[in-house]
């Protein structure tokens, strides 16, 4: 079984992986125009965020964060999940909804209300996953070039 271990999203391993995440997200993009934003630190630091990197047998197979987000009309305590993705040799065990489970608690050890989060809709297993979860579509809450749907969670 898997195991998580906290990280800076500008560590050397999580900095690897994170290429490698962008880099399989730019070859699948339709358009050839993916352009990626690698996130700092700051973002992911206690108490407004934690950047987790899933590892099995010592190897970094995926990662996935959750950072406190600014929303357009100014609620607080919601958390955005961020840069989930798993390499895809160990796609299929379940470990996506691992990932997202765990940046859901960590989320709410944090404070937090509610949950975002932005995808494109090419990104289909993901997207079921984020749905199965509890995850609804609503309007678009930044500017993110690179989504087409965006979702919520209400943390009761």
């Amino acid at each position: 079984m898997p195991t998580f271990r906290i990280a800076s999203p500008e560590a050397a391993d999580a900095h690897a992986v994170l290429v490698e995440y962008f880099t399989l997200r730019a070859a699948e993009f339709p358009g050839g125009t993916y352009s990626p934003t690698y996130p700092t630190a700051a973002a992911f630091q206690d108490p407004d965020g934690v950047f987790l990197l899933l590892e099995d047998d010592g190897a970094i197979v995926g990662c996935g964060g959750v950072r406190r987000v600014a929303m357009p009309d100014g609620e607080a305590d919601v958390f955005e999940i961020k840069h989930v993705f798993l390499r895809p040799e160990t796609r299929g065990r379940g470990w996506g909804r691992l990932l997202l489970d765990e940046l859901e608690r960590r989320a709410r050890d944090l404070g937090a209300r509610a949950l975002v989060l932005d995808t494109h809709h090419t990104l289909e297993a993901a997207g079921h996953l984020y749905r199965k979860s509890g995850f609804t579509e609503i309007p678009r809450y930044n500017a993110n070039p690179n989504a087409s749907v965006w979702l919520r969670k209400e943390l009761p």
